[in-house]
């Protein structure tokens, strides 16, 4: 997860892939999720799930932490039903996509920008709309930054867009602000929560992940982040198979890629001086739980409220704000979420 306080903080060929289809767990969707591999003239080889007919409008799909493609298993059959082409990429770090070497340096939001923006030039796409959760949203604010001309619409799922400051680097304020015990904080040393994710297992951690709903800061204290043996009851909308699923991919994986957006953030603070105090130039809906961690932090609600979030994204269109949801929005209430992304992108059919 990724949370909003980052207001501190503030781009080829398609060839067939055969993904482990055994490790993906079936539903019953109306519309077929087919899957591929693409070969991003960043040099990274990105898994792409994808729903709905050639041709059709496409809807980028971008998950946060800790998620896959898999996240919008729900929003895909919806979005091709309604005419769409939902494209549903493992971002890089992630699942069956490139894990890049090098450290923290290559998880930038220039270098994720730069995978999405030759990802949609493979797809032959100048546009597209997007949707987005937690660090998907964060790179949909930078994409929409960066290069607005490539996006038609944003649908903003728990991350508002966050203005960068130049008074101080986003992981320093967050350490003054929250302690070093704060998750964020906590992720920063190489190493360190990769050993307590370990020792707790993968599925103990995406259970303690998609089952908080706590409306407040979340603490990884550097005395342990519980037993390994501990009872974490997932909630409704997660089933034991979900979370199998999700544990075999960070099994393959590790949690590094993953954590290295967290690892990169001052690095990209460094990196986009030249867009302090830019706007938001595209047409936004911005969705938000009212228990999620996101929307808790301190200051948001004036910003998305009062008009600091209008001011820095003046085409903001609507902000909804979905009573006793949590962090992990679209899971929790996929067939809300997928109304509110389907109806907003109609508005520019």
């Amino acid at each position: 997860m990724v949370i909003d306080c980052l207001r501190d903080l503030c781009s080829c060929c398609l060839a067939p892939s055969s993904p482990d289809s055994s490790s993906k767990p079936d539903h019953e969707t109306p519309m077929a999720i087919t899957h591929r591999t693409v070969e991003l003239s960043t040099g990274v080889r990105m898994h792409v799930a994808e729903a709905g007919p050639a041709g059709a409008p496409v809807v980028l799909l971008l998950h946060g932490f800790p998620e896959t493609w898999y996240t919008w298993r729900h929003q895909m059959p919806a979005l091709a039903a309604a005419g769409y082409r939902a494209v549903a990429p493992d971002m890089r770090g992630y699942g069956d996509t490139d894990v890049p070497e090098g450290g923290p340096e290559q998880y930038t939001a220039l270098h994720v920008v730069g995978d999405l923006v030759a990802l949609l030039d493979s797809l032959g796409e100048k546009q597209v709309f997007v949707a987005a959760h937690d660090w998907g949203a964060v790179t949909a604010w930078s994409l929409c930054q960066f290069r607005p001309d490539r996006v038609r619409a944003l649908v903003a799922l728990s991350v508002a867009y966050a203005p960068r400051s130049a008074a101080r680097k986003p992981v320093d304020g967050l350490r003054a602000l929250f302690g070093d015990e704060y998750y964020i904080c906590r992720i920063q040393e190489p190493g360190a929560i990769e050993a307590e994710f370990a020792r707790l297992g993968t599925e103990q951690v995406l259970r303690k992940f998609f089952s908080y709903r706590t409306p407040g800061p979340l603490f990884i204290p550097k005395s342990g982040w519980g037993s390994p043996d501990d009872e974490v009851p997932l909630p409704s909308w997660v089933t034991e198979e979900d979370i199998k699923y999700y544990a075999g991919q960070f099994d393959k994986t590790g949690f590094t890629g993953a954590l290295n957006y967290y690892r990169a953030l001052n690095k990209t603070w460094e990196l986009t001086s030249p867009w302090t105090a830019a706007e938001i130039k595209v047409p936004v809906k911005f969705i938000v739980g009212d228990l999620d961690l996101t929307y808790h932090s301190p200051g948001i609600q004036d910003f998305i409220h009062k008009g600091g979030f209008k001011k820095f994204v003046p085409l903001l269109d609507d902000v909804v704000v979905m009573k006793d949801v949590g962090h992990f929005i679209n899971e929790e209430k996929p067939d809300d979420v997928s109304d509110h992304i389907v109806s907003f992108i109609k508005k520019f059919n």
